[in-house]
C-alpha cells in the first residue's frame, strides 16, 4: 500500500509517497519552503501544491508541530497562534480533496522509528526525543504510542526546557557541541528521573552521523541511548504509516 506522507516543518514543507509495508520512499522526496506568516490557509495551500505535484489522489498522512487531538490543534508554541482550535484534518481534506490523517511531527518521526527504524521490535519504554527547532517527545509502551506528549516544555532552569537546550539555541548561542551537550545532559537527567525510560532515542537534525559524532561522547544515560536512522524521511515515513492505519 502507498500513501502520501507530509512533513509540516518551521523552514520547510516536504512531502513523498511512502511503501507503508517497507517503509521506503517510493518517489524522490519535493520540498517547498513554508510560507510566511506560516497561517492554517497559507499552509493548507502549500500541502495542496505537494498533491498536485505528485498527482495524488489518495490517503495522506501529515505532521504538524503542534498537540493534535483527534484533528483538533491545541497548542501553537513553534507554529502561527491561528493554528489554536483550527480543525486541521477538515482543513487539509477539504483543500486537497483527499483523506487526510494528521498528527503531532515528533509522534510521526517516533512511529517511523519503533516499525522500521531503530526502536523496530522493542517492546519495553522507549522514549524518542527529537531535538531541532524545539525539542520533541513520543513515547512507546510495548510498540504502542501515547499521543501529544511534550517533554521539551519540561521546566528546566525556570523556564521551558526546549529554551534551554534545543538545537536553535545551541545556534543562536554559539555554543560548542560540548557546552551543548552539557545541556542536554541536564535535560536527560531530568527526563530520567521522571520516567526511567528503557531506552532513548535522539531524532531530529542533531541525529546527521556527522552531528552525533561531536557530542554523543559527552553524554551519559541510564536508558539505553540510540541515534534514530532515518533522518529527515522520519516523519514523512511514520505520518504516511500513521494514516495507513487510522
Amino acid at each position: 500500500m502507498e500513501v502520501l506522507g507530509i512533513d509540516i516543518g518551521g523552514t520547510g514543507i516536504k512531502g513523498a509517497i511512502v511503501n507503508v509495508e517497507t517503509g521506503n520512499l517510493v518517489t524522490d522526496r519535493h520540498r517547498i519552503p513554508t510560507p510566511r506568516p506560516a497561517t492554517p490557509d497559507a499552509v493548507a495551500d502549500v500541502v495542496n501544491e505537494l498533491v498536485k505535484h505528485f498527482n495524488w489522489s489518495g490517503p495522506i498522512g501529515c505532521t504538524l508541530p503542534a498537540r493534535v487531538e483527534h484533528g483538533l490543534v491545541r497548542t501553537a508554541t513553534n507554529i502561527h497562534d491561528d493554528w489554536v482550535n483550527t480543525r486541521v484534518d477538515v482543513l487539509m481534506s477539504e483543500r486537497t480533496g483527499c483523506p487526510v490523517h494528521i498528527l503531532n511531527d515528533a509522534d510521526a518521526a517516533g512511529i517511523a522509528s519503533v516499525v522500521f527504524g531503530a526502536g523496530r521490535g522493542r517492546t519495553d519504554l522507549v522514549f524518542f526525543i527529537t531535538v531541532g527547532t524545539g525539542i520533541g517527545s513520543a513515547i512507546f509502551i510495548n510498540q504502542t504510542l501515547v499521543p501529544n506528549t511534550e517533554l521539551g516544555h519540561l521546566t528546566l532552569h525556570g523556564a521551558s526546557a526546549e529554551l534551554y537546550a534545543s538545537n536553535r539555541t545551541r545556534e543562536e548561542e554559539n555554543l560548542t557541541w560540548q557546552e551543548w551537550a552539557g545541556r542536554f545532559q541536564e535535560y536527560l537527567d531530568h527526563v530520567e528521573f521522571l520516567f526511567a525510560p528503557d531506552a532513548i532515542i535522539l531524532g531530529g537534525g542533531v541525529s546527521r552521523p556527522k552531528k552525533a559524532a561531536e557530542y554523543l561522547p559527552y553524554l551519559n544515560t541510564q536508558a539505553e541511548l540510540i541515534v534514530a536512522e532515518l533522518e529527515n524521511e522520519a516523519g514523512i515515513i511514520g505520518a504516511a504509516w500513521a494514516a495507513s492505519t487510522a
